[in-house]
C-alpha cells in the first residue's frame, strides 16, 4: 500500500513526476463520489490506467463558484447519491493503495471549516493526499490554513491568473508548495472554445520569476490544440476536468479522452504546427 505525502518525499512529488516523465504532465480531474461511491473509484482507476501523471480530485459542493455547468452537474450527482466527506476520504484511501502518483484536492473553504481545519489536514495526510487547493480562500486568509497544511505534510496550492499582481505573486511564491494552478482564462471551468496562446504565454512568463514550482494550466483545456498551446506556452502540465467529466460514467469514453489529451501524444505532436481553434 502506498502512503506518499509531501512531507515524506525528499522533494516535491510533482517536480519529481515532471522530471521522471521528461514532458508536461497530464492531470485529470474528477469529483469524488460522482456518480456514486463505487463508480467514482472505478472512474479514478480508469484515469490512472490511461495515463494520469497526477490526479486533481474535488469534494462535491452544493455551490461551487469557480465551476461551470459540467462540474456543477457532477457535484449534484455525487450529492444526490448520498456521498459524505467520510466517503470521499474512503475513496482517496483506496486510490492511494493503488498508486504512488501525486494526488491533489480542489475544495471550497466551507468544507474545510465544517470538518475542522486541523482534522481536515490530518485526514488528508492519513489517506496520502499530497496537495490541497482551496479555490475560494482569499490570499489574505491563507495563514489560517498554510501552517496546518505544512504541519501535516500537505502542500498548499494557489490559483494564479492574468489578474494576479506582482505583489500577490511574491506573496504566493512564499506560501505555495507543490505547484501553482495557472488559470488559462477568466471565468468558470468548462468553456469549450477558450483560445490559449499568447495570453497564457504572457501569464506564465510573469509567474516564472516568482517561483520554482511546476506551473499547471487548467480551465478550458478541452482539445488537443489547447493542450499543445499550454505546453508551447511553457506549462509544466495540464489539468483537464470538464472534458473528461462530461463523459461520465462511460469508462471507454473517459479512456479515449485521456489518451487523446496526453501532452506529447502522437495527436498532440501532429497538431503542434496546426492553427489553434477559433
Amino acid at each position: 500500500m502506498f502512503f506518499v505525502t509531501y512531507k515524506t518525499m525528499l522533494s516535491n512529488p510533482y517536480a519529481e513526476a515532471l522530471k521522471k516523465k521528461g514532458n508536461a504532465l497530464f492531470i485529470p480531474f474528477a469529483v469524488l463520489g460522482d456518480p456514486n461511491k463505487d463508480e467514482s473509484l472505478q472512474i479514478i482507476r480508469t484515469l490512472i490506467e490511461n495515463g494520469a501523471d497526477a490526479l486533481e480530485l474535488g469534494f462535491p459542493f452544493s455551490d461551487p463558484p469557480a465551476d461551470g455547468p459540467i462540474i456543477q452537474a457532477a457535484d449534484v450527482r455525487a450529492l444526490h447519491s448520498g456521498i459524505k466527506i467520510d466517503d470521499c476520504f474512503d475513496i482517496l484511501e483506496e486510490v492511494r493503495s493503488d498508486t504512488d502518483i501525486p494526488i491533489g484536492l480542489l475544495v471550497y473553504y466551507n468544507l474545510v471549516l465544517q470538518r475542522g481545519t486541523e482534522k481536515f489536514y490530518e485526514d488528508c495526510a492519513r489517506v496520502g493526499v499530497n496537495s490541497v487547493l482551496i479555490a475560494d480562500l482569499p490570499l489574505e486568509h491563507a495563514q489560517e490554513v498554510v501552517p496546518l497544511a505544512r504541519k501535516h505534510g500537505i502542500a498548499p496550492v494557489f490559483l494564479v491568473s492574468e489578474l494576479t499582481t506582482k505583489e500577490r505573486l511574491q506573496q504566493i511564491g512564499k506560501l505555495a508548495d507543490g505547484y501553482l494552478y495557472v488559470v488559462s482564462y477568466l471565468g468558470v471551468t468548462g468553456v469549450t472554445n477558450a483560445i490559449l496562446g499568447e495570453n497564457i504565454h504572457t501569464v506564465i512568463q510573469r509567474i516564472r520569476p516568482h517561483t520554482s514550482l511546476p506551473l499547471f494550466v487548467g480551465f478550458g483545456i478541452n482539445t488537443v490544440e489547447q493542450v499543445q498551446a499550454a505546453v508551447d506556452a511553457g506549462a509544466d502540465g495540464v489539468i483537464v476536468g470538464s472534458r473528461i467529466v462530461q463523459e461520465f460514467p462511460s469508462m471507454q469514453m473517459i479512456a479515449n479522452v485521456c489518451r487523446e489529451l496526453q501532452p506529447g501524444s502522437k495527436k498532440n505532436m501532429e497538431s503542434s504546427s496546426a492553427p489553434l481553434l477559433s
